[in-house]
């Protein structure tokens, strides 16, 4: 090979090069548009709007962490004189400088292994649901991190729900915002239900019918979810996102991202506003199908989160 004429100054804007060539020759544009209308069996796009609501932003972007404090400020100064200007104020807090991570899998197909004319589509689905239980992973790590937890007792003697409602009491009191929404794991759903169950009274049983909106609606919230998807752990076992706990936390949808709620996902939109992108890279005896995207998951308000870490006894 010939390297005399090849400039080795800029290695940057080289990679550029070979990815925008690379882009060019592989992109799938029907693929793409499969991603934005592709609903997924699962719901895990759903659970993660609900834990980490998406952002949209550039790749490198800023924003403020809010003080909690400012957002409670109360003066009886602020009568203007005539002839004088209102009082200003001014609201601190620290600027962040971040950018979404790229993030994406490929999985290489057999020819020998196709069948049917959507087989593309249908690994495309595979590796969307893989990249989304991915994300999922990240957000409940992310709030995990910033909760802080306390260890509950669910059994014949427990209230649950009052369990709940002093936690969320105690987010109000820290932050001043009331927690709006509340996760369970699976197998924390089962324990209140378990507890409530092995009671003899009319109000056990009250609360053992209630469903995650009725719930939601006797602890003044705005959403209950329950999480019972699962990954591989290990070899032979899987495991559930979330155990035996609860978290109860503060969300918006449809956010800036300066507002406080206290988990966001933002994400970098591709060409024509979804989320994921998908190259198709032939040989003559297999295909290699990759979909990517743009995305970071950040705890952007700590305050307010709380976890209760449950066990039967």
């Amino acid at each position: 090979m010939n390297t005399e004429n090849l400039d080795t100054t800029h290695p940057g804007e080289i990679a550029a090069a070979n990815e925008s060539r690379f882009n060019a020759a592989h992109f799938s544009e029907p693929l793409t548009a499969f991603t934005v209308g592709w609903k997924d069996p699962e719901n895990l796009d759903e659970l993660l709007e609900f834990v980490a609501p998406r952002v949209s932003v550039g790749r490198r972007f800023e924003f403020k962490r809010a003080t909690n404090a400012e957002a409670f400020f109360s003066e009886t100064d602020d009568v203007r004189a005539i002839g004088s200007a209102f009082k200003r104020v001014e609201y601190s807090g620290d600027t962040v400088n971040a950018k979404t991570l790229n993030k994406g899998l490929t999985m290489r197909i057999d020819h020998d292994e196709v069948y049917g004319d959507d087989w593309q589509e249908r690994y495309v689905q595979i590796l969307l649901q893989r990249l989304l239980r991915n994300e999922l992973r990240r957000a409940i790590n992310a709030l995990d991190s910033a909760a802080t937890a306390t260890s509950n007792v669910w059994d014949d003697d427990s209230s649950p729900d009052a369990d709940i409602r002093a936690a969320l009491i105690d987010a109000t009191d820290e932050s001043g915002v009331r927690p709006n929404r509340l996760l369970f794991g699976e197998s924390a759903w089962d324990l209140r239900a378990n507890a409530y169950e092995s009671q003899e009274n009319a109000g056990a049983f009250r609360s053992l019918a209630l469903d995650p909106q009725s719930l939601a609606r006797k602890l003044f919230v705005d959403g209950v979810r329950i999480a019972g998807a699962r990954y591989q752990s290990s070899a032979s076992d899987k495991s559930g996102l979330i155990g035996n706990a609860v978290y109860a936390f503060y969300e918006q949808n449809a956010v800036t991202k300066d507002e406080p709620s206290n988990l966001k996902r933002f994400v970098t939109p591709v060409d024509g506003g979804g989320s994921f992108r998908v190259y198709v890279e032939e040989s003559a005896k297999y295909t290699d199908l990759t979909v990517e995207h743009y995305s970071t998951v950040m705890a952007t308000s700590e305050l307010g989160i709380r976890k209760l870490a449950l066990s039967a006894s």
